[in-house]
C-alpha cells in the first residue's frame, strides 16, 4: 500500500469520475426545522442511501477495483460492519474472494450482509488489534492484500467523493458551503473530506464521540494518540486511534473538533428519521448532532453540508432510540 501524503483534491475527483455509474450519487436534504436548530442551512449528504447502506461502498469499490486491475484475484478486510460489507459486496463486483474479519459482537445484520456478498466471515474479539492481527495473518497465509478501513489512499479518495458531491451539488444550488462536517472513527472520511474542501474556503469539521476522541487529543498534542474508546452508541466511531494517513491529511486542514455525548447523537437520529423520514444510523447521525453544537460558533455561516455516512442499524436498536427515556442505549447491535 503506497504511504504517501501527498494527496490532493485531484484525487478525490479522479476517484469521483471512475466511481460515476458505480456508487449511487445520493440526494442532499434539508428541512426548515433543522435549520432552525442549527441557526444555519443545513444540507444533509444521504449516503445511508448508498449500495451497501453507507458511504464506505466508495473507497471499497475504489480501492478493490484498482487491486483488481493489478492481478489481485481476492482482498482482506476488517472492520465492526460497514467496511467490511462494502468490500464483500466490491470484491463481488470484480470477481475476487474476499474475507472479511468481524468482532465477535458484530450486529448480526451486517455479518448476514457480508455473507450474503459472498465473503467468508472470521470472527476474532471484540478489539480492534486483535481483528488486525487476524486480518493480517490471513493475509500473509493467502497472500491477498488488506484494504484498510481507512488508513488507505484509495479508501480516503473514495470516501472524499461524497463530501466532493455535496460540495458540487451545493454549488450548482446556489448554496455553496462554508462548512462541512464529517463524523470521524479512523478518520478515512474526514481525510477526504478535507481533500475535497482544498482550496475551496469550507471550513472541515470531525464529529467524535464523547470518550472516543483519538482524532481531538491528537490534534491538540501533535501526534497520533490512542485511546481505550468508550462505550457509544456510534459504533463505527470507535477506533482506538485514528489513521496514520488520514492524521498526516487532516492535521493542518480541520478547522476543528466536535465531541458529542450519546443523547445528543441519539437526538440527532430521531430528529432524522421523524423529521427527514430516513433511518441513518447513529455513527451518521453524529455528523449532525456536531453541526447543532457547532450553531452557537458558526453563526456567521450561511451554508452546513453534513454526511450522513450511513444507514445500517438494528431493528432493536432503532425500537430504543425512538424511546428516549430509555435507560439503556449503549446495548449490542450499534450501528457500525
Amino acid at each position: 500500500m503506497s504511504r504517501t501524503v501527498g494527496q490532493t483534491r485531484a484525487d478525490v475527483e479522479e476517484a469521483s469520475s471512475w466511481l460515476a455509474g458505480r456508487v449511487v450519487r445520493t440526494p442532499v436534504l434539508r428541512s426548515p426545522v433543522i435549520d432552525e436548530l442549527a441557526g444555519a442551512r443545513v444540507l444533509l449528504k444521504a449516503e445511508n442511501l448508498q449500495h451497501g447502506g453507507s458511504y464506505k461502498m466508495r473507497g471499497a469499490l475504489r480501492a478493490v477495483g484498482r487491486l483488481a486491475a493489478a492481478g489481485h484475484t481476492g482482498v482482506i478486510a476488517q472492520s465492526t460492519g460497514n467496511h467490511a460489507v462494502a468490500v464483500a459486496l466490491a470484491a463481488r463486483q470484480h470477481g475476487l474472494a474476499a474475507t472479511v474479519v468481524l468482532p465477535v459482537d458484530a450486529a448480526p445484520t451486517k455479518v448476514e450482509r457480508a455473507r450474503a456478498a459472498g465473503a467468508r466471515v472470521v470472527f476474532a474479539g471484540t478489539a480492534v488489534e486483535e481483528r488486525v492481527a487476524v486480518a493480517n495473518g490471513l493475509s500473509d497465509d493467502s497472500g491477498h492484500p488488506v484494504v484498510d478501513a481507512y488508513d488507505h489512499p484509495d479508501v480516503i479518495a473514495g470516501q472524499g467523493t461524497a463530501s466532493l458531491e455535496l460540495i458540487e451539488d451545493a454549488e450548482r444550488a446556489g448554496t455553496p458551503l462554508d462548512a462541512l462536517v464529517v463524523p470521524v472513527g479512523g478518520g478515512g472520511g474526514v481525510a477526504g473530506g478535507c481533500l475535497a474542501a482544498a482550496g475551496t474556503g469550507i471550513e472541515v469539521y470531525g464529529v467524535e464521540p464523547v470518550g472516543c476522541d483519538s482524532l481531538a487529543r491528537s490534534l491538540v498534542a501533535g501526534v497520533r494518540v490512542p485511546v481505550a474508546p468508550a462505550p457509544t452508541i456510534a459504533d463505527g466511531l470507535r477506533p482506538s486511534c485514528v489513521g496514520e494517513l488520514p492524521f498526516a491529511i487532516a492535521r493542518d486542514r480541520l478547522r476543528g473538533v466536535v465531541r458529542v455525548d450519546d443523547d445528543e447523537i441519539a437526538a440527532a437520529f430521531r430528529l432524522i428519521l421523524t423529521d427527514l423520514k430516513v433511518l441513518a444510523e447513529p455513527s451518521g447521525a453524529a455528523a449532525l448532532a456536531g453541526a447543532l453544537r457547532l450553531a452557537p460558533v458558526t453563526d456567521r455561516q450561511r451554508t452546513v453540508g453534513v454526511v450522513l455516512t450511513g444507514g445500517n442499524v438494528e431493528a432493536a436498536l432503532v425500537a430504543r432510540l425512538m424511546a428516549p427515556r430509555s435507560a439503556d442505549l449503549t446495548g449490542e447491535g450499534a450501528a457500525a
